[in-house]
């Protein structure tokens, strides 16, 4: 007697044919385009602002007026930027700005790091306790303190001075909390080693630590930096004379209680975008390992 025929049974690891590979297929395409039409409704949201933004500067009060919706002006004028030179002290804002950025930036990075290497290397009693006060000032408003330390800045003889307007700002939590993160991620080996040849912990700090967190480095100086550039309240507050204030605050002075020049306001607005825009665009590489290491634990 001859045997039945057995059954076939499919080849494992074997790739899925006919129908359902065409529906995975279909359900692949369709992610992928669903996903190009996210990214381009989120780029037209972060580039029409953007444009307007750039062509205001380069339209007349009446065409603003008269198409307030247009991408595009209709006559192109320098009625703007020529404004903000002739209008406002523009290069003493200008350095200013430079000033109250750099000079803060650099203070932040120094004292950020300097505290989180104590909360990351060193062992001491309540360090965990520190660390979480530090985090908890996070949550606590900057107007919250505003007052307090205006008093503390009027009894010192400092408004209206670069130290009023540097020193208080010199300090960042959200610095500590991302400098301790990437120092825990660096090896300790390499502490030990250093104390075997004699360094203490400011060699370590200066030698070993620094140079390994560029990325964290990158990252706080970009966010703080322009943090710190854009920043309107402050300056205002500690402030008192046209000479001592910073671009965005400066901008301000167009602001009439009837009038304002628009036009002028807008190429203000440009031209203190470009220096933000060239330092993230130069610190990106670091910016985006910094993102990537650190806050994850």
């Amino acid at each position: 007697m001859t045997e039945p025929p057995r059954a076939s049974r499919p080849t494992p690891g074997r790739r899925p044919t006919g129908r359902g590979r065409d529906r995975g297929t279909g359900t692949a395409r369709t992610g992928s385009v669903l996903k190009w039409v996210y990214l381009g409704i989120g780029l037209v949201f972060v580039l029409v602002p953007f444009i307007w933004m750039v062509s205001g500067s380069f339209r007349s009060e009446a065409d603003l007026f008269g198409h307030p919706a247009s991408l595009f002006p209709t006559r192109a004028t320098l009625h703007g930027y020529v404004g903000v030179w002739q209008q406002l002290p523009f290069l003493r804002l200008l350095a200013n700005s430079f000033l109250f950025t750099i000079v803060t930036t650099v203070l932040t990075l120094l004292f950020d790091s300097m505290c989180a290497y104590a909360l990351a290397r060193m062992r001491f009693v309540g360090r965990n306790v520190a660390f979480v006060l530090v985090i908890a000032t996070l949550m606590v408003p900057f107007q919250v303190t505003l007052i307090p330390v205006f008093v503390e800045l009027f009894h010192l003889g400092w408004l209206n001075t670069y130290q009023g307007l540097i020193i208080p700002r010199a300090t960042s939590a959200f610095g500590i909390f991302l400098f301790r993160q990437f120092f825990i991620d660096i090896p300790v080996e390499l502490d030990e080693a250093a104390r075997i040849d004699g360094a203490g912990h400011w060699r370590i700090y200066w030698q070993v630590i620094l140079p390994l967190a560029k990325p964290a480095i990158a990252t706080v100086a970009v966010l703080n930096g322009m943090a710190l550039w854009n920043d309107l309240l402050w300056p205002l507050v500690v402030t008192t004379s046209n000479d001592m204030l910073t671009l965005p605050a400066g901008l301000t002075l167009f602001g009439g209680a009837h009038v304002t020049d628009h036009a002028v306001l807008l190429a203000g607005a440009v031209i203190s975008l470009v220096p933000i825009a060239l330092g993230f665009f130069f610190a990106q590489k670091y910016f985006v390992a910094g993102v990537a290491t650190t806050g994850l634990k």
